[in-house]
């Protein structure tokens, strides 16, 4: 694990990204983060849902992931689909509101990319938002940091 880590950190300097390390989980600076463990990259008027790296740690090995329809209408907090990985299966709340324009149809014959790309190829859903104003309900990465921190110690 150690090693991969490494590799991470050497690939995210490489690329210029920035992450945060805690324990065993990254967390991408310039992504929003909602208390139920999903994150949000907002490019304009089109946000990218998925679930963060610390809740597929927790999940274990995703088997099968529920997607919404092209169409739907998601409203910040509620449930657009699940994740069911070998321990157990968790919804998936929308960080924003709007409508699903695209679904990570990969999904369908690969869950497992949601354990090892949450952030890239392991993306859920794209929206369309209504209100960009919702951005501020939820966390930047060090906020989202500490509060898994609190959640993790916690239990």
């Amino acid at each position: 694990m150690a090693s991969t880590m490494l590799w991470a950190s050497r690939a995210a300097s490489y690329l210029r990204i920035s992450v945060f390390h805690r324990g065993f989980s990254t967390v991408l600076k310039d992504l929003k983060y909602a208390d139920s463990h999903e994150w949000v990259k907002v490019t304009g008027n089109a946000a990218t849902i998925g679930i963060t790296d610390h809740a597929q740690d927790h999940l274990g090995d995703v088997v099968y992931v529920e997607l919404p329809e092209v169409g739907a209408a998601v409203k910040q907090g509620d449930s657009f689909g699940a994740v069911e990985s070998v321990k157990a299966t968790s919804d998936v709340n929308s960080p924003v509101s709007g409508k699903v324009v695209e679904v990570n149809e990969e999904l369908s014959s690969s869950p497992a990319l949601v354990n090892s790309s949450p952030y890239e190829d392991g993306w859920i859903i794209k929206v369309e938002m209504n209100d960009a104003a919702e951005l501020k309900n939820l966390m930047d990465s060090e906020k989202y940091s500490k509060f898994c921190e609190e959640e993790d110690s916690k239990h």
